[in-house]
């Protein structure tokens, strides 16, 4: 079963960056498309982003031109730059290997952004 740890979340000001990082725990996960979703309190996980094996990428509207996936398979780590950050990307980040838009293995931790003046 492969694990994910997700880091790099923190305090921001609005129009801030930050860079979250996934770590795997096995190898399998660079053969799997990989994607980033998010809970805000009181609302459904959402998919933000996601990036093929071979690299494609594709984002929900709202982060479109601020957000920017990558991965490197040599490290079983998925990343996701975040910049221009609005108050309404706080929220706990969590990585998972996809498949359409459903998740694949079991949930890491997450890491909490916050985005606050």
């Amino acid at each position: 079963q492969v694990q994910l740890v997700e880091s790099g979340g923190g305090l921001v000001q609005p129009g801030g960056s930050l860079r979250l990082s996934c770590a795997a725990s096995g190898s399998i996960f660079s053969n799997y498309d990989a994607g980033w979703y998010r809970q805000a309190p009181g609302k459904v996980r959402e998919l933000v982003a996601t990036i093929t094996s071979g690299g494609s990428t594709n984002y929900k509207d709202s982060v479109k031109g601020r957000f920017t996936i990558s991965r490197d398979n040599a490290k079983n780590t998925v990343y996701l730059q975040m910049g221009s950050l609005k108050r309404e990307d706080t929220a706990v980040y969590y990585c998972n290997a996809v498949y359409g838009s459903s998740w694949i293995f079991g949930w890491g931790q997450g890491t909490q952004v916050t985005v606050s003046s």
